[in-house]
């Protein structure tokens, strides 16, 4: 099975922050944002393995900002290293009140996904090929934080 780059599965989405999505402070709900996270990292796995990927692991969701009623997010997804049937990804979350207002990064997350057949049994996903310093230093990373996973993973 070949090597697939990053750029080939990565993904964008842009939401506004509505109040139905919000709390009483007019801050974006943390389990409407990790819900638009799980979404736009399950199609960046899927584009990737060509198949349909379950959420297996979210890592860590760092809040950096807070999040308004009426600012625009933009999510961005990029697997950064796969393994035998699993996926990591990163997801970037970027927040603006306006045309106007500097973006700011509001987010990050790291999430692991896994390949699956009609029966749910894990399927062998293909490498990921980084073409930049960046993906290269992404890549090398995801292999320290599995290996973190790993180790905290309940023995059987």
């Amino acid at each position: 099975m070949p090597a697939r780059t990053v750029h080939a599965s990565q993904v964008t989405t842009t939401q506004l922050v509505l109040p139905n999505d919000t709390n009483q402070l007019g801050n974006l709900l943390g389990g409407t944002l990790m819900h638009w996270i799980d979404i736009v990292a399950a199609i960046a796995a899927q584009r990737h393995s060509g198949m349909v990927c379950v959420t297996a692991s979210v890592d860590s969701l760092n809040f950096h900002h807070s999040v308004k009623l009426g600012e625009v997010v933009t999510l961005e997804a990029s697997v950064n290293r796969a393994f035998r049937t699993s996926m990591e990804i990163g997801v970037r979350v970027t927040a603006h009140g306006n045309a106007k207002l500097p973006v700011r990064r509001a987010n990050t997350a790291y999430l692991t996904f896994v390949a699956v057949d009609e029966q749910g049994t894990p399927q062998p996903v293909p490498a990921v090929q980084p073409e930049t310093e960046d993906e290269q230093r992404r890549y090398t990373e995801a292999l320290q934080r599995r290996e973190i996973r790993l180790q905290r993973r309940p023995q059987r």
